[in-house]
Parts: C-alpha cells; structure tokens; sequence
C-alpha cells in the first residue's frame, strides 16, 4: 500500500490580520500558517508516508519575506531528514508576472538534496517509494507569458488565449495519460481550476474570466488513481462517486472572513492496489474567525443587545468582526469603549461596523409656476399616502378658506 499527504495552498505571508508576536517578533498570522503546515509536516513522519505531495502557492507573493522562506524550508527539512521525498507543483501565486523570472520555489530544485521534484513544466515523474512505484503526472499553474509574446498568438484577445491554454492543457494531459503503465499505480497532480469547483472568501472577487477552466471530465481519467488539486481554498471532492476522486485539499488556514466556516486541512491518500484508492480529511490546528450579526431593537439599549450577542461565543484568541444593523430612524448609540472592553482577549477587532437601513425617498411631483393653488394642492396630496384618500374634502375646505380670505381682504380695500 502506497500513502501520500496532498496538501496545497500554504500561503505564507497572509498577514491581513493580527499583529507581531512580542515573544518572537514574527507576524501572529504566519505563526498560525506555520503552526498548520507543522501540523501536516508532523502527520506525514507519523504515518511514515512514501512521499509528500505540494499542490501549489506556498507564499502569498513571488517576493516571500526571508522568514517566510525559513519557516516554509525548515518544515520541508524535517521530511528531507526522515527520508520522505517531497513533490511540489507550482502554482499562480509562486509563478512571477514577468517573463524570464524564477519562481519562488525553484532554488529547491537547484539545490544538492535528493528527493525534492519541482514541477515548474508539465511532466511525468515515476516514483520510486518504499512501498513500490507510483508515476505522478505534475501540472503547474498554465502561465500565458509565452503565449502573449509568442507571434503565433500576438494577435489573439484575451478570452481567446484562455480558451487555448484550456485545450492544450487538457490535450497534454490526455497524451500523458496514454504514456503510463497501466499496470502501475499513478495520479495527477495540478494546480487548476475546475468548472464545478467552489470558491471562497476572497476567490470569489477574482476575475474569474481569465482562469484557464478545466471539466472535470478532462481530468479525472483512466489511468488515473487520484487527482491531487491546488488552487480552490474550500476542500472539495469534485467527483464523489465516481473514479478517481477529484480532490481538492483546500487551503491549510483560513486567509479571510469568507473562509470562517469552512474546515481547513489536508488529505492522507492510501492506494491499496491498482484501481484501489481510498482518502481521508484531517483537519489543522486553525485561528476562529467569528462574525457576529446583531439585528438591534428599537428602544433597547444598543450596546447591551451587542455584549448579549456575543457572551455566546468563545471569542478568546479569535479574530473578530462585529456587525450590527441600526433601526431605521434611530441614532448610533452603541458604546465603542465598552465593547472593546468586553473584547479584551480577541487577537484582534476588526471592527464593529453599523449598517443602516436605507430610508426609502419619496417621489416628489414637479411644481410648476403657472399651477393654480387648487393643482398645486393636488399634487401635494398624491404624494402623500396618508392624506390621498382626503385628497377631495381637503382641496375644497382650502379652496374655500382661499375664497374667505379674498373676500375679506376686498372688504378692508
């Protein structure tokens, strides 16, 4: 039996929210992406696993930070020093914009250790673990670089260069495929998007268009045992009930509010035999992010409503934000200062950000200098719900108060 880890989506350098770390002057948030990607690290040598499989975006930028890069190559150590070989597919995140630079994980390929394989490029890697052979099929993040300053495509629009990154990428792939041996356990491995995948937190602001998308149908395919994915933060198996199981791990720590219910983990692969595969979810060490909605009532004291909606939660170490909806018609009358109190022990506030409800403008009927009183008044009645119905009465009764004070005013000349 063959056992694997898959994870992807590490994303070193996601520090949008917490603070510097008093005891080792690093940022909090990539002390808990650390303390996750520890985790999975520590639950590879555990399982003595016949290789680690990484599908993509290890830092938030091509540019990490030096300490990013220590934290990301010191947990990699550990599996170079039991003995368990490491499989990285590049993914968006570690690809530069620019055409000629090096990704952000390629130093490893370039450095005299044994068992790290890079793909930077397409290809087929045959494996050869503890537990027998395994051909991987490794698929990084299709760039469209070369295309745009290609000749052959220098006149195509941009919908036009995705639609052929998606058909030579899943032709590829399907050339690979009839490369392997049929007889020898295999998977694929890429950093992609599939048509029916599900984005969230902030995935869903990306401009979705210019995603080379992939039908799940391209991928999972024979000979294929199991498709490892990086690049959707939500873990999602794509293809349940069929085979292979189209999997992605999701990312290791949440990254935004958008990922505040989501589970965060990785997968643990075993394949008992050719055609035989079966995986399991196990879940990291994570940062709560709590969100608290507050509808407040009119005519109770504001920030009372605001501490009663989140005595119910366990807001120690968490990251906070809390929401609270103003009746109409009423002021902002929450307490700051003691809501802050109350959040004493969070790692962070957010903040506490009131929504008001829009009151709905009144359609004003266009008055014109040559209308008669009586038109005038008309006017002003139709706009008025509440007085329509006496729209009548009320017009005579001033027609004849206008009447009255004309007569008396001719009395006086």
């Amino acid at each position: 039996m063959i056992k694997f880890i898959h994870t992807a989506d590490i994303h070193f350098g996601m520090e949008n929210y917490g603070r510097v770390d008093a005891q080792t002057g690093i940022h909090s948030r990539l002390l808990d992406f650390n303390k996750a990607f520890e985790f999975c690290i520590n639950k590879a040598i555990e399982e003595n696993v016949d290789f680690f499989l990484f599908a993509g975006d290890a830092y938030k930028t091509t540019t990490p930070s030096p300490t990013q890069q220590k934290l990301f190559f010191k947990n990699l150590m550990k599996l170079h020093k039991a003995n368990i070989p490491v499989v990285i597919i590049i993914g968006n995140h570690d690809n530069p914009l620019s055409f000629g630079k090096s990704n952000s994980l390629e130093i490893l390929s370039e450095l005299p250790i044994e068992n790290f394989h890079i793909f930077s490029k397409p290809g087929i890697l045959k494996l050869d673990t503890k537990n027998g052979p395994i051909q991987i099929v490794g698929i990084p993040w299709p760039t469209r670089n070369n295309l745009a300053t290609s000749e052959k495509h220098m006149h195509k629009n941009s919908e036009q260069i995705t639609q052929y990154i998606s058909e030579s990428v899943t032709a590829l792939i399907h050339n690979y495929a009839k490369q392997l041996d049929a007889s020898i356990p295999s998977i694929l491995a890429a950093h992609l998007t599939v048509a029916n995948g599900i984005f969230s937190g902030s995935e869903k602001r990306a401009i979705y268009g210019t995603d080379p998308v992939f039908l799940p149908s391209d991928l999972a395919i024979k000979p294929f045992d199991y498709v490892a994915l990086g690049h959707l933060h939500r873990h999602q198996n794509l293809n349940p009930n069929g085979y292979p199981n189209l999997v992605y791990s999701g990312s290791i720590e949440r990254v935004d509010f958008g990922e505040r219910k989501e589970k965060k983990g990785f997968c643990l692969i075993s394949i008992q035999e050719k055609n035989k595969t079966s995986y399991e979810f196990i879940e990291t060490p994570t940062r709560n992010f709590i969100q608290v909605d507050v509808k407040l009532i009119k005519g109770e004291d504001q920030t009372k409503q605001i501490l009663n909606a989140l005595s119910k939660y366990n807001l120690n170490d968490a990251i906070l934000k809390i929401i609270y909806h103003i009746p109409e018609g009423c002021a902002d009358k929450v307490d700051l200062k003691e809501i802050n109190t109350a959040c004493a022990n969070v790692m962070e506030l957010v903040g506490a950000i009131p929504i008001r409800t829009q009151t709905e403008r009144i359609f004003r009927a266009s008055v014109k200098t040559e209308m008669t009183l009586e038109e005038l008044l008309a006017n002003y009645f139709n706009s008025k719900p509440e007085l329509k119905c006496k729209k009548e009465a009320l017009i005579k009764r001033a027609m004849e108060l206008q009447e009255e004070a004309l007569s008396k005013a001719d009395e006086e000349l």
